[in-house]
């Protein structure tokens, strides 16, 4: 008898996403189960993770020991949590960041708080890197380029082999930390199909699900959206997608019930193809993935199928993402308007390059040159006054001593008072940097685990 298809549902696609989108996607994925065969299951991922934010989450975790996993965790997930433990949903997620544990402990109070029966929650662990023995192993891969600086996060894109073990056993809830986003999706299919770890075509398969589904709202619509060139309806309520996988991990995306936005070929090929630097060979913990004979063909209004993927044997090493220290960004902004702005904003940048010497000043006329800018400043003296009577300064600079950068702020403010005339609206913000380098650790030099949290506490 052939295993019925498997439905997962995405609720953020990034760390700060809207709290409100899981919601419908639970909606969606009950009536669903209700309609379909029996034995079919669902699931709800959460990906909320990217290098910046886990190495912030580490920081946040540095100051207090239960802190460091997602910071909207509770919002996103208690309006949802009793439902999709009455009917059967489980979650998987990265939203554990740099504390899965602490994450994991949370939920089991939340459970708690609403009445619900003690869910199985498991860890996966063997992403951080940052005992010395990992660090030894790093500094081995990386050599000159760890001298000197200060470390904030190791860690390794593991993939889905821990969730599906997890989920294997009887996990209803897997709080992950830096596994690769597809690992999300592929995970509850390798659990739910038995696939073993080597098929490559359907893990192929499934990472490109899970590739469509990883980034949220941006295959339905989203990011998609420009006005009267690719217009979305309800673009304020945009839907989030939810996957149909089959047996053979080919899949069917579509998005919530009752939602705004829309799933097209074009929009699916557009997400297909994001971050995919080769489509022949996209590299993952768990495949390389092989879209260039892959094809999208619509079933209906928001509905289609994504055929023709191939997999090839995964990587014999891991990516790992070392985060450090990187000094400070100064950040200040002041508005010009009226007659002449642009000219008093392009003169309020002149005093402040000459009144800050020894920083490099990244400068942005916001309305006149900014997007298209660039740190040297080369674009903007090639870019003659347009007369611009709406203009924001905005200037910047980074520096290793905190009290450098605090020079900017301080010159930013003066402009009020010591000209030129009519700035307003000063904006200043010293933020701490974080620079990444990256390297290949080999697979066995990184031990992947899950643990129950019953069992981490005991």
């Amino acid at each position: 008898m052939d295993t019925p298809s498997l439905l997962i549902g995405c609720a953020a696609g990034f760390s700060g996403d809207r709290i409100d989108a899981a919601g419908p996607v639970v909606d969606t994925l009950i009536a669903r189960l209700e309609a379909g065969p029996s034995g079919r299951r669902a699931f709800l991922i959460f990906e909320t993770l990217a290098e910046r934010t886990l190495a912030l989450a580490q920081l946040r975790r540095r100051a207090d020991p239960e802190a460091g996993y997602e910071p909207l965790l509770d919002a996103m997930l208690r309006p949802v949590l009793v439902r999709c433990l009455q009917h059967g949903i489980r979650i998987v997620s990265n939203f554990g960041a740099a504390n899965p544990r602490a994450a994991a402990r949370l939920i089991a109070q939340m459970a708690r708080e609403l009445g619900a029966k003690p869910p199985r929650i498991a860890v996966v662990e063997g992403d951080d890197l940052s005992s010395p023995e990992h660090l030894a192993l790093l500094r081995e891969q990386l050599g000159a380029r760890m001298d000197g600086i200060r470390i904030v996060s190791a860690n390794a894109y593991i993939g889905a082999e821990p969730i599906a073990a997890a989920l294997d056993a009887g996990a209803q809830i897997v709080v992950c930390g830096r596994v690769a986003d597809p690992s999300l999706t592929v995970g509850p299919a390798m659990s739910h199909f038995g696939w073993p770890r080597d098929d490559w075509a359907k893990l192929g398969r499934a990472t490109m699900a899970g590739h469509l589904l990883e980034c949220g709202a941006q295959v339905c619509g989203g990011y998609f959206a420009d006005p009267g060139y690719k217009d979305v309806p309800g673009l304020e309520a945009v839907g989030f997608p939810i996957a149909e996988i089959d047996a053979d991990g080919g899949c069917i995306i579509g998005k919530s019930d009752g939602t705004g936005g829309l799933v097209t070929e074009a929009t699916v090929k557009e997400q297909l193809l994001y971050e995919v630097h080769d489509p022949g060979a996209y590299l993952t913990p768990d495949v390389v993935a092989d879209i260039s004979e892959a094809a999208v063909h619509a079933l209906g209004r928001d509905r289609v199928a994504l055929r023709g993927v191939k997999g090839h044997s995964r990587p014999s090493h891991y990516k790992v993402n070392v985060c450090h220290e990187g000094g400070w960004l100064a950040e200040g902004e002041i508005s010009y308007a009226g007659p002449r702005a642009e000219s008093r904003a392009r003169l309020a940048a002149e005093v402040l390059r000459k009144r800050l010497s020894g920083l490099q000043l990244r400068v942005d006329l916001i309305g006149a040159v900014s997007v298209l800018g660039d740190d040297a400043g080369r674009t903007l003296a090639a870019t003659a006054d347009a007369g611009g009577r709406d203009v924001r300064l905005r200037v910047a600079a980074a520096h290793d001593d905190r009290a450098q950068a605090e020079r900017l702020a301080r010159e930013v403010m003066a402009l009020y008072t010591c000209g030129p005339a009519g700035g307003g609206g000063v904006r200043t913000a010293l933020t701490p940097r974080l620079n990444t380098i990256s390297c290949l650790l080999p697979r066995d030099a990184v031990t992947v685990r899950h643990v129950f949290i019953e069992e981490a506490t005991s």
